[in-house]
């Protein structure tokens, strides 16, 4: 349990109130905080699976720690950047762009239980590349996201989160109906 992939998998998990709490307070120094955060977060996702591999160390805790860990960041986030309060009446998800972001949260918890069901009759369902390079464009739009609440005087960092965040969207449904198609084989 206490190896460093699941202990920096465990600090994933931890740093999500932290996030949530520096996105509470949207001031640009805030998010330029939760940015370095957020990319520290995304480094450790990268790590805790390379290390894991090349160490030989992969465990069942940390093959299950992992995907929960990135579905809480993620969502977290997601409701976080959708949400408006007092201090920020604009959030920097809104309108149309909220579609895009509950595709996401929708796949994550379908493909969950999906993943929980094919578990319990022991099929695995490992993750596809397509999917991966859903993961990338999540953390890129989320990243950039947060980057332009700390940096408002420029409005192209919030455009490039918003065109990533439907390219993640996108890939989304792509990976989602392949995984249903999938589940669906082990289905009576």
């Amino acid at each position: 349990m206490l190896s460093l992939p699941n202990l920096l998998t465990l600090s994933r998990i931890l740093a999500v109130p932290i996030l949530v709490f520096l996105l509470w307070r949207p001031q640009p120094i805030d998010y330029a905080i939760t940015f370095v955060l957020y990319c520290l977060v995304g480094i450790t996702d990268y790590f805790d699976g390379y290390l894991a591999r090349a160490w030989g160390s992969i465990s069942r805790l940390g093959q299950f720690l992992d995907p929960i860990a990135d579905k809480i960041m993620v969502g977290a986030v997601l409701i976080m950047l959708i949400s408006s309060r007092k201090e920020n009446p604009v959030p920097e998800i809104a309108g149309l762009h909220i579609i895009a972001a509950l595709i996401i949260l929708l796949r994550e918890i379908i493909v969950s239980g999906l993943r929980e069901y094919l578990a319990g009759l022991q099929v695995s369902m490992p993750v596809s590349a397509l999917a991966k390079w859903k993961t990338t464009f999540q953390l890129i739009a989320l990243g950039a996201l947060i980057l332009g609440g700390a940096l408002p005087d420029m409005p192209w960092v919030h455009e490039a989160g918003i065109i990533s965040l439907w390219a993640a969207a996108a890939l989304t449904l792509i990976t989602g109906y392949s995984y249903l198609r999938i589940g669906l084989r082990h289905m009576d």
